[in-house]
């Protein structure tokens, strides 16, 4: 069977220009013009792109006495209805678990239930000689990142000897690494202090961990990045001093290894959501917190210019009235303590959406450039392009059709994510994914769910070079 998508206009992180794209099977076989197929999308008038990817989310992810509300076909399903087609998730290793067995965890997580194409990240918490002698086996297990958590002291925080012994390791064996970077220490001195203060309202989440402690840890990263001669990717950063270490990095000859991502909700939202009456600042608690205006105005600026170069989400979803009517529990465990709040926030169904109508259509950045930060760079630089993250012959044929004109109302009760809240609620929004396929296969066509659980596939990456 083919599929021929007719009258739109490709947009590509370089190019844009009409043609069709001609489907065989899984993968693009032709872009050109008059190309004929056993079924055709007309796509007049409408934008065709690849599909986005998210590099940055936690679904089913255990954390604070429960467990994000998305698994991965609730997740990947509102990850379509906002023209996402890949996404590459958190492997956290369990304490005591080799990563073989972390990654088995989140494999039988996946299987079954996967609607859309996926990789893992492994997320390291536990670094024993027999751990640290099994990373050179993950690109075996077609993983080629590991992330590192210098934040959540005694739960999931690595010092810096262990975070510098897993750089000299994927400098040697082409694995990319990844870290949050907080000053754990410092924010868990904080948080104590705060809570024998008496001071435990949402709003003293963003308080205590305030953004200096993210600049400092960027840029402590970064040093042990040079030294140990490791690629390194810095996870959702929020203010300009953690951008100002990543650029002065880039500036002084490590462009090729330093790079830096932020996500969406960081854009539009700041400290001050987390104080909202009551406890609706709770629905706004994740980490790093939302910053100030004139570090939106940073992010911003950052993206458009190639200071950061990836936009993901981050989405780790919780109830914010948990624990009833079948539901885990959610943001209801922290009320009456902030620091029990758990962290995380909805966005994988808006991304593509919120970023097109302020990006694009607010004048931010180009067309071009927001499909290279939502598809192609994060394709690029954990291993899976041009198998992904493009228009062109050879590649899947992760394809979304765009249609600039539609516009819609952001609101918690016809979101697919799995949550009874949108940070992004009343927002209207112009510009929405028409048609959206994973590997040839329709998975929402006109606001219809055609897709299926058990359909999407594991994404073996390959080693990072870029």
């Amino acid at each position: 069977m083919s599929t021929v998508i007719k009258g739109g206009t490709i947009v590509t992180a370089s190019d844009t220009y009409q043609a069709d794209v001609l489907i065989e099977g899984e993968q693009i076989a032709t872009v050109g013009h008059g190309l004929s197929g056993d079924t055709t999308i007309d796509a007049s008038g409408k934008y065709v792109i690849p599909g986005g990817i998210d590099v940055h989310t936690h679904l089913d992810m255990p954390f604070g006495g429960t467990v994000s509300s998305d698994d991965f076909f609730t997740g990947h399903r509102a990850a379509a209805f906002g023209g996402t087609t890949m996404h590459i998730d958190f492997a956290i290793q369990p304490k005591g678990a080799t990563l073989r067995e972390t990654l088995d965890i989140w494999h039988g997580k996946a299987n079954g239930k996967a609607a859309v194409d996926y990789g893992f990240h492994v997320a390291i918490t536990d670094l024993p000689d027999s751990v640290m002698d099994e990373i050179k086996q993950c690109p075996d297990y077609g993983v080629t990142s590991l992330k590192l958590f210098m934040a959540y002291k005694g739960a999931l925080m690595v010092d810096d000897a262990t975070l510098f012994r897993a750089m000299q390791q994927a400098a040697e064996h082409g694995l990319l690494i990844m870290v949050h970077a907080e000053n754990g220490d410092a924010i868990d001195i904080l948080v104590n202090e705060a809570i024998a203060a008496g001071n435990l309202e949402p709003k003293y989440h963003a308080l205590t961990r305030p953004p200096e402690l993210e600049a400092e840890a960027t840029e402590r990263a970064i040093r042990l990045a040079e030294v140990a001669g490791s690629p390194l990717y810095v996870v959702h950063v929020t203010n300009a001093g953690a951008m100002e270490a990543i650029q002065s990095a880039r500036a002084r000859g490590r462009s090729r290894q330093i790079f830096g991502e932020t996500c969406t909700q960081y854009f539009f939202f700041t400290k001050d959501d987390l104080a909202r009456p009551g406890f609706e600042g709770a629905k706004w608690v994740c980490s790093p917190p939302y910053r100030e205006v004139h570090d939106q105005q940073a992010l911003w600026g950052a993206v458009a210019s190639n200071a950061l170069q990836v936009i993901s989400t981050d989405h780790c979803p919780f109830w914010f009235e948990g624990g009833k009517d079948g539901r885990t529990p959610g943001k209801e465990l922290g009320i009456g303590n902030f620091a029990k709040i758990p962290n995380g926030c909805p966005g994988i169904e808006d991304r593509m959406m919120v970023l097109y109508t302020a990006g694009v259509r607010g004048g931010r950045f180009s067309l071009n450039r927001w499909v290279e930060l939502c598809c192609t760079n994060p394709a690029k630089l954990f291993g899976c392009y041009p198998q992904k993250g493009t228009i062109a012959p050879g590649a899947d044929a992760d394809v979304v059709v765009w249609d600039p004109n539609a516009s819609y109302t952001i609101t918690a009760a016809k979101q697919h994510q799995r949550t009874d809240y949108n940070l992004y609620e009343g927002m209207e929004v112009t510009g929405l994914p028409s048609v959206v396929l994973s590997r040839g296969r329709v998975l929402v066509q006109d606001g219809e769910w055609k897709g299926e659980q058990g359909a999407g596939k594991f994404v073996r990456r390959n080693r990072f070079k870029i």
